[in-house]
C-alpha cells in the first residue's frame, strides 16, 4: 500500500507548485515536498481510506514526505467513529511537522463530541510539541467560539507558554477570531495587555484585516497597539 501511494504521488507531481509550497512551508527540507495539489490529495484520501492495507500506511510513521502527511490528515478527517478518530489523531500528532498539515487536519466527527474533545484539547495545550499545541488551539478556535463558547477558553489559550513562532501565530489568530465572534469577552486581553507583546500586536493586525470586525472596532483596536 505504501508503494502504491508513493507511486501515485510521484505521478501527480507539479514542479512549479512544489516550489510555491516550499516557500510557504520553509521549515521542511525542499526534497520532502513533491508538489501535489490539495484537491488531488483530498480526493485520493477518500479513495484509499477504506482500502485493505491502509492501516499499514497510517502506522508507518514518520512519513517520508509532506504529501503523505497530508493524506494521513485527510483520511483521519473522514473518520466517523469518534473513539477511533481521537486515538488515531493522538498517534499522529507527534509526527506532524508543519503548519499546513496541522491546520488542515479537521475531523468532522469532533463537532459531535465537544465535551469529550475538550479533555484532549487541555492535554494538547500542555504539550511541549509545537504542532500538538497549535492543533489544540485550532480546535478551540474552530469548535468553541460560537454557541459552545466559555470565557475560560480564552484563559486557556492566553496561558500557553511555548516560545515557538507557529504557536504564537496561532494564538494571535485565535484571539483575532475571538474578537470577531466574542468581542466583549476577548477585548480585555488587549486592553489589559495580557498577551505577550508580539502576539498582542499580531492579534490587532489580524483583527483589523478581518471583514468580520466593524470599522469602529478596528479604529479602537489600532489605539491599543504596543511598541514591538
Amino acid at each position: 500500500m505504501i508503494s502504491e501511494i508513493q507511486n501515485f504521488l510521484a505521478s501527480q507531481q507539479d514542479a512549479e507548485y512544489a516550489e510555491f509550497q516550499r516557500k510557504l512551508i520553509p521549515n521542511l527540507l525542499p526534497d520532502r515536498i513533491i508538489g501535489v495539489r490539495t484537491p488531488v490529495l483530498r480526493k485520493y484520501a477518500k479513495e484509499i481510506a477504506k482500502k485493505e492495507g491502509i492501516t499499514g500506511f497510517l502506522t508507518a510513521l514518520p512519513h517520508t514526505c509532506f504529501e503523505e502527511n497530508q493524506l494521513h490528515a485527510f483520511i483521519l478527517a473522514g473518520y466517523r467513529d469518534y473513539d477511533l478518530c481521537i486515538s488515531a489523531v493522538e498517534a499522529f500528532l507527534p509526527y506532524v511537522d508543519n503548519w499546513a498539515t496541522c491546520d488542515q487536519m479537521s475531523p468532522k466527527v469532533f463537532k459531535k463530541h465537544l465535551p469529550e474533545l475538550l479533555v484532549h484539547i487541555k492535554e494538547w495545550l500542555a504539550s511541549e510539541q509545537t504542532y500538538t499545541v497549535r492543533f489544540g488551539i485550532g480546535m478551540l478556535m474552530q469548535h468553541y467560539l460560537d454557541e459552545s463558547f466559555e470565557p475560560a477558553y480564552l484563559d486557556m489559550v492566553a496561558s500557553v507558554q511555548l516560545e515557538e513562532y507557529y504557536v504564537n501565530m496561532m494564538i494571535a489568530w485565535y484571539f483575532a477570531t475571538a474578537l470577531a465572534k466574542q468581542y466583549e469577552a476577548a477585548l480585555p486581553y488587549l486592553e489589559e495587555q495580557r498577551l505577550e507583546q508580539w502576539i498582542h500586536n499580531k492579534t490587532i493586525q489580524k483583527a483589523v484585516e478581518s471583514c468580520r470586525i466593524t470599522k469602529e472596532q478596528k479604529e479602537y483596536l489600532r489605539t491599543l497597539r504596543g511598541n514591538s
